[in-house]
């Protein structure tokens, strides 16, 4: 008797992921010294973007009770350990705990995380003082970074997050941040004010 091979299950049902691009993908990410842009790893792996884009979704989704998790920042993707493992890969790791931020470096790490891309001058307006030293030990520690320079008088520097602000606070991308309180009408005005100096 002459048998056929069926072949019915090799390809992905439509709308569905393929398991063989999300292990591809998930082993790219495994190796990249850096992270890595959807455009590198379509070229890579010779699949359109939109195709990496739902094996991301998937690997997310896969990843999601694991140590490891995927972490966006600035459209760029990378593996991580798990947030809440933080202690135990230190610990093993042997690593110092990071330095304890100060209030004014935590200040501007709050501007920075919610208005970035954000200049120095638009940081000191809204918290009525210098900010230059605090903003020299955030670059230091690696949670800010330079991003380019805005168009206007003096050509101001824009400050935005890296992904180390991501690692050091547990998200996996900005859009986890908290939403902010409402302003009281007072700072509401001030806040007005400050962007209108922007």
């Amino acid at each position: 008797m002459e048998t056929t091979a069926d072949y019915s299950t090799s390809a992905p049902s439509p709308g569905a992921t393929d398991r063989n691009l999300v292990a591809r993908l998930e082993a790219l990410l495994f190796v990249s010294p850096a992270p890595a842009s959807l455009a590198q790893l379509a070229g890579a792996l010779a699949v359109p973007a939109d195709e990496v884009e739902r094996a991301l979704k998937a690997l997310t989704a896969e990843r999601a009770q694991s140590g490891i998790r995927l972490q966006r920042h600035g459209g760029r993707i990378q593996l991580t350990s798990a947030p809440e493992f933080a202690a135990e890969v230190e610990a093993f790791l042997q690593l110092e705990a990071t330095a304890r931020l100060t209030r004014a470096s935590l200040e501007i790490l709050a501007i920075v995380a919610y208005r970035q891309p954000v200049t120095r001058p638009v940081i000191d307006s809204i918290r009525g003082v210098n900010s230059e030293t605090a903003l020299t030990t955030l670059l230091r520690y690696g949670l800010i970074e330079e991003l380019g320079r805005e168009e206007g008088p003096g050509r101001p520097i824009l400050y935005s997050t890296t992904p180390e602000f991501l690692r050091h606070f547990g998200l996996e991308g900005v859009e986890q941040l908290p939403p902010l309180a409402p302003l009281e009408p007072s700072a509401a005005q001030e806040f007005a004010d400050a962007e209108g100096g922007r």
